[in-house]
């Protein structure tokens, strides 16, 4: 007899939507919910049969849905059956992937925690039968970026040191493993909020806002009405490209009607700087207006945190499209057809709903990892991982971890060099360097976007990382172990290796599933490069 109630429509075998869910999470080892099936019946992925009330589902349909879309069988038929899908991690959900304090921050070009669990925690995986790293031991991460390896280290059970030339990237890090005072943030955040909501009672922007979402909520809901404007599009009843020009000229000239009326100042005088061109003039003065506030308070781990906080707002705040977060394009100052959305949207206009949701969120972060985290010492230190002292610079920090460090010595290394021509580490906080006044030291930077992926570039990225581990190779014990994970489509790490006195002596080949760039759709992988003395 089978575990599902099956209902009878000719020869289908149909089942309702909870059913459907719990199947599908049996058959692909993972959790799917209701609403992923309901997704599928909402955008005729699959056909749905009964009533409305009662929407049914065809297992074989839905069976062959997901064979269609087997992920793993598509990416090594493209990538090599050398591809250890076990390292994709797919069964993660999101919220899983990005658990308490590693998304206090958004941050190009930084690994999933179980990535770090895998090759730290001997417990993680009845799979893996080496175990390179235990309780107690001392991890490095050389290029700590925003701290994923500490914050893991410490739920781990695992000392760890970063280094990383950002002094952006530092203070994300630090704010991340330090303890902090809950009680005392959240004080600060209400008053800090309450002076926020008074700035703006002597402004027009609150009341322009309202007004104007309530009018895309009418015109979206007339024009664009999902789900049904998609399905339109999907059946080529609708010319979306054309349809939805002509729409985003007939809201342009409301949208102009109620600027004129509460007499709203759209863009800034200056086009300068980052803060001068990706913000609209309302919301610019909201930052000033924190900013002073924030520079006010003298308690400096509090105010590292708000910093963290208000910056995370800024970013969300820019003058863009919801389609080119990542990839800014040109400032947007007026109402816009958002591709993503299928319907009208607007730039933003103040960051006090951002400034709310991310100050709760930050919370409840904060206190999550508070309930994981054990008693050991992590740290990431500014400067350059190809000449930096870490003892010296230790004792300045923290005495208790450099007595511990010269007496045991740190055990291996896990680190994601940056890529070579593929970001700038300081630009992508553009905005944070130029609202706090942080020192930049792009000229430090290995394999900056801006050099290029050229041989120059390339000789010169190979030297810098060859560098940084003969340098943090110092520190370490005699049988060390370093893990660097790195898309390398230049074969560049033999010879990283060679001039570095050490050898590959294992590669692990993983796909990497959940990129934030355009083409994520595309495979992708990164390898895992194993790596010990010659």
């Amino acid at each position: 007899m089978s575990q599902f109630s099956l209902f009878g429509e000719g020869t289908k075998k149909l089942i309702n939507i909870r059913e459907a869910a719990n199947w599908a999470s049996k058959y692909l080892n993972r959790n799917i919910t209701v609403s992923n099936i309901s997704y599928l019946l909402q955008y005729g992925r699959i056909e749905k049969y009964g009533s409305n009330g009662n929407p049914l589902i065809n297992i074989e349909e839905l069976k062959e849905y997901y064979v269609s879309y087997d992920k793993e069988q598509q990416w090594k038929k493209k990538l090599g059956k050398d591809l250890n899908w076990h390292l994709s991690f797919v069964e993660y959900k999101e919220s899983e992937r990005t658990k308490h304090v590693h998304r206090l921050h958004p941050y190009k070009g930084k690994f999933i925690p179980q990535l770090v669990e895998y090759f730290l925690d001997s417990h993680t995986d009845k799979l893996k039968h080496n175990i390179y790293f235990s309780k107690g031991d001392i991890v490095l991460d050389p290029f700590c970026g925003s701290g994923t390896t500490l914050v893991q280290s410490n739920e781990l059970g695992i000392h760890a040191v970063g280094i990383d030339i950002s002094v952006f990237n530092t203070m994300i890090s630090n704010v991340k493993v330090d303890k902090h005072n809950i009680p005392v943030i959240r004080e600060a955040i209400q008053k800090i909020s309450l002076k926020l909501e008074n700035f703006q009672k002597i402004k027009n922007n609150l009341a322009f806002e309202e007004q104007l979402l309530a009018e895309l909520a009418k015109f979206n809901y007339k024009y664009f009405p999902s789900p049904e404007y998609k399905k339109k599009i999907s059946r080529f009843e609708i010319n979306e490209k054309e349809y939805s020009k002509e729409k985003e000229k007939d809201f342009l000239r409301i949208y102009k009607d109620l600027v004129k009326k509460y007499k709203i100042k759209v863009k800034q005088d200056k086009n300068g700087s980052f803060l001068d061109k990706w913000f609209l003039s309302p919301v610019r003065e909201e930052i000033d207006f924190l900013f002073n506030e924030l520079n006010n308070i003298d308690n400096v781990e509090l105010k590292r945190i708000l910093v963290i906080i208000l910056s995370r707002t800024v970013r969300s705040c820019r003058a863009t499209t919801h389609a080119d977060l990542s990839t800014l394009k040109e400032p947007i100052t007026t109402t816009y057809y958002c591709k993503k959305h299928g319907k009208i949207c607007k730039p933003i206009f103040s960051i006090k709903g951002w400034w709310e949701r991310y100050t709760v969120d930050t919370l409840n972060r904060l206190m999550l990892f508070d309930r994981l985290r054990t008693e050991t010492y992590q740290i990431c230190l500014t400067g350059d991982s190809r000449t930096i002292d870490i003892w010296g610079e230790m004792k300045k920090k923290k005495p208790k971890f450099a007595e511990l460090l010269q007496r045991q010595k740190i055990k291996g290394i896990f680190s994601s060099p940056p890529y070579v021509g593929l970001i700038d580490y300081h630009e992508q906080h553009a905005y944070s360097y130029e609202i706090f006044g942080f020192d930049r030291k792009d000229n430090l930077e290995i394999g900056p976007l801006s050099n290029g992926q050229g041989k120059e570039a390339r000789d010169s990225y190979v030297k810098g990382i060859a560098e940084s581990l003969k340098n943090c190779k110092k520190y370490l014990q005699k049988d060390y172990e370093i893990f660097l994970v790195a898309n390398d489509k230049f074969n560049l790490y033999p010879d990283i290796a060679q001039l570095a006195d050490m050898k590959i002596v294992n590669r692990f080949k993983r796909p990497v599933l959940n990129r934030v760039e355009k083409d994520r759709s595309n495979a992708y992988s990164e390898i895992i490069f194993h790596l010990k003395e010659v």
